[in-house]
């Protein structure tokens, strides 16, 4: 286990975690940490706790001090001559005519360093004015470009709902918001209208999401048959905010919408949080048991052992095949051998056949008429 303790650098900035070491900070207090960009000055959020090792990707920086009076005094001093070096910065780049817009300036708490933050369309070579800008402060000079989004940030403003915007205020990260999330959300694809001050998509989509998509696994669908106080009828709308639905009944020849809460059409569908098994998928394996055919029993020929055997086909074809099968074996025992080949077919100890009786008279007749 692992003591850490959450800072905060800016109002609704990135929370960023350090070792508390020996010191014990609380909730409100300000300590003086050492960062990538030198010696600063930062807010507790977040107190001492414990955490896993296994959580911590890179090892932490540890909290130098708790902040004291001078500390807190030195910061002030600071933030009066970051104005004073924004109106320096200002004038420099209307010198050198270069195409970029000034957002922030910041002083490390060490003054070992000068941050001006500006936004551009492209790239800037700014070479000439950091030359001028550490002639002028004697100190070390960095400018660094940054976005629409982080503009809106660190400038503040308004938002289209008449409140502060998100990102000055307490989201911490910006997060990816796409048009998919209006689209889910029922709101207008005009992008004025789903638009911050900053010219992207509001970053509220991102965070309100998360409560739409539970919501919207509560209730019916679009053009879902449903029953309602008043009757079967489809499903036209939601409103997810509210968690009503939207009911086209039919009235005789003509149909009319009514307004249900969520709980009314839930208790007369009994709509259920997670979906239950089918029961025809269940039914399946008795019905396909009862579709198998019977084991049909076959008895073998006589001289062999009875056995049974499971067969798909028909009783018919079982009662036929005993039948062929003794045919053929009476057929094979009354068909007489073949008899073998001889050189003579005629043998002396065969009898001769006898002359009919009509054929020898014949035969006398005419050899009496010769010897006449």
């Amino acid at each position: 286990m692992v003591n850490i303790v959450g800072i905060r650098f800016q109002n609704a900035g990135k929370l960023y975690f350090f070792d508390p070491a020996d010191q014990w900070p609380t909730p409100g207090d300000y300590v003086v940490v050492e960062t990538s960009r030198g010696m600063e000055l930062g807010e507790v959020v977040t107190g001492v706790h414990e955490i896993e090792e296994d959580q911590l990707t890179a090892p932490l920086k540890p909290v130098i001090r708790v902040a004291t009076a001078a500390d807190v005094q030195h910061d002030r001093d600071n933030r009066n001559a970051e104005r004073q070096a924004y109106e320096v910065c200002q004038k420099k780049i209307a010198e050198h005519r270069l195409d970029m817009k000034l957002v922030s300036v910041t002083y490390t708490f060490d003054n070992s360093k000068i941050l001006f933050y500006f936004t551009a369309n492209g790239r800037v070579d700014f070479r000439s004015l950091v030359k001028d800008l550490a002639s002028v402060f004697h100190t070390r000079i960095e400018l660094r470009q940054i976005g629409v989004r982080d503009e809106a940030k660190m400038l503040g403003g308004l938002g289209p709902c008449g409140r502060p915007i998100c990102c000055g205020t307490f989201l911490g990260d910006f997060q990816p918001v796409s048009i998919k999330m209006a689209k889910e959300q029922n709101l207008s694809l005009n992008p004025t209208k789903i638009s911050g001050i900053c010219g992207r998509l509001m970053c509220c989509l991102k965070f309100e999401q998360d409560n739409y998509e539970q919501t919207r696994k509560r209730m019916p669908r679009i053009s879902k048959e449903i029953k309602t106080p008043d009757g079967t009828g489809t499903v036209s709308d939601l409103n997810i905010i509210r968690e009503q639905v939207t009911v086209r009944i039919a009235k005789g020849d003509a149909f009319e919408n009514k307004v249900y809460a969520l709980e009314e059409i839930r208790e007369l569908n009994a709509l259920p949080d997670a979906k239950p098994a089918k029961p025809q998928e269940q039914a399946q394996p008795q019905e396909r048991e009862r579709r198998r055919p019977k084991p049909v029993q076959r008895v073998k020929a006589e001289g062999k052992e009875n056995s049974t055997e499971t067969s798909a086909k028909p009783e018919s074809e079982h009662r036929k095949a005993p039948d062929k099968q003794t045919n053929n074996a009476s057929t094979a025992q009354d068909k007489p051998e073949k008899p073998e080949k001889k050189e003579n077919p005629v043998s002396a100890a065969q009898p001769q056949p006898k002359t009919s009786s009509w054929r020898a008279a014949l035969d006398e007749a005419m050899k009496s008429a010769k010897g006449e």
